[in-house]
């Protein structure tokens, strides 16, 4: 059997289907399982043991001409089966134009003509993490061609394997930045691209990097984006103690080799905050306008940091008051819980 999954469209959420990804290696373990994504998904799948294959996109003119050109590129490969983890339309045209015979997907979009075997949202989807949104869809895979389900007596995994030459890099990247090495590393993931709403202040941010430098004589890293420069320069800026900054200086490959071989993150709720945990790195989340019952890293190497306000969560990418969820966050606190995670080390 030829397996083509459509891969999720956001740093957190590709990890997020870790698990379901996984699932599907164990119900057909004899299967060759492609993952169809966007390119930049590379740097976090390049070692999975999961996968026999990679194949990758960029988005480039309109929604119709990106379904067209990757459709005819999965045609040629003649899977047998698609299991698609976006809710859009586009990827689920994509299938069918693809001619794969069994398309499954959530009959969300309009798109459950596009489908052969399109399944109903969950009632508990806005109550449950969205690491089990995915495995559902497996699970009605399992049924289909198993004709039975083991895929919810499974504990989700969320791991990422990284190899050992990738950590090698990863290391001369921060010994070249001048970091002592015999010291802890923590990294701070000070950006959010989508939300400007999820970001702690940034004299936040450097006020920690100040007293972990100063109290606990750890190297400090700022890493994220290129979109996130901004916020990292004016930490930077408004710095005592000077971190080291790889912010927009490393793809999602190096990105994640780098996670796997500091000692913490300390983020808000970004995509690099997913990947910390599932490569074996202890991390501190700062939740705001965001849900963590349902979005937050699903790994027990990672805790959230959170204030309950009556106004949160609200989902908004700006907030349109105080941002008090954010605000009332202290540094003490966040401080605090990054010097207890040091000595449990």
């Amino acid at each position: 059997m030829r397996i083509v999954v459509r891969g999720a469209n956001w740093i957190g959420d590709a990890v997020m289907s870790i698990p379901a990804l996984r699932e599907i290696r164990r119900i057909f373990p004899g299967a060759y399982i492609a993952l169809h994504t966007r390119s930049w998904a590379k740097g976090i799948f390049l070692d999975a043991d999961f996968l026999d294959e990679l194949i990758t996109y960029e988005r480039t003119g309109s929604g119709l001409t990106n379904w067209f050109g990757q459709g005819r590129v999965l045609r040629k490969a003649r899977f047998d089966v698609a299991i698609v983890f976006p809710n859009s339309f586009e990827s689920a045209l994509t299938m069918k134009w693809a001619g794969v015979k069994r398309r499954f997907g959530y009959a969300r979009d309009a798109r459950s003509h596009l489908l052969t075997d399109p399944v109903s949202i969950p009632a508990w989807k806005n109550r449950r993490h969205e690491v089990y949104y995915y495995l559902n869809l497996v699970a009605e895979v399992a049924r289909a061609f198993r004709s039975t389900e083991t895929v919810t007596e499974q504990e989700p995994i969320t791991e990422l394997p990284v190899s050992q030459g990738r950590r090698e890099r990863a290391k001369k990247i921060i010994a070249e930045l001048g970091a002592n090495l015999s010291r802890p590393t923590i990294a701070l993931g000070v950006g959010s691209t989508n939300s400007r709403a999820k970001r702690w202040p940034p004299e936040n941010y450097a006020g920690l990097n100040d007293r972990l430098q100063t109290q606990l004589g750890v190297n400090v890293i700022l890493v994220g984006s290129n979109d996130e420069k901004d916020v990292s320069d004016m930490i930077v800026e408004i710095a005592q103690r000077k971190p080291f900054v790889l912010t927009g200086k490393t793809d999602l490959d190096e990105a994640a080799a780098l996670l796997s071989e500091i000692d913490l993150f300390i983020s808000n709720d970004m995509g690099l905050a997913h990947i910390a945990p599932a490569v074996g790195t202890k991390t501190l989340v700062i939740f705001g306008p965001t849900d963590p019952n349902t979005t937050a890293p699903f790994s027990p190497l990672s805790k959230v940091i959170r204030e309950e306000v009556e106004c949160s969560p609200c989902m908004l990418r700006d907030c349109p008051i105080d941002h008090r969820c954010m605000t009332r966050v202290s540094v003490q606190r966040v401080f605090e819980m990054a010097e207890d995670e040091l000595l449990r080390l």
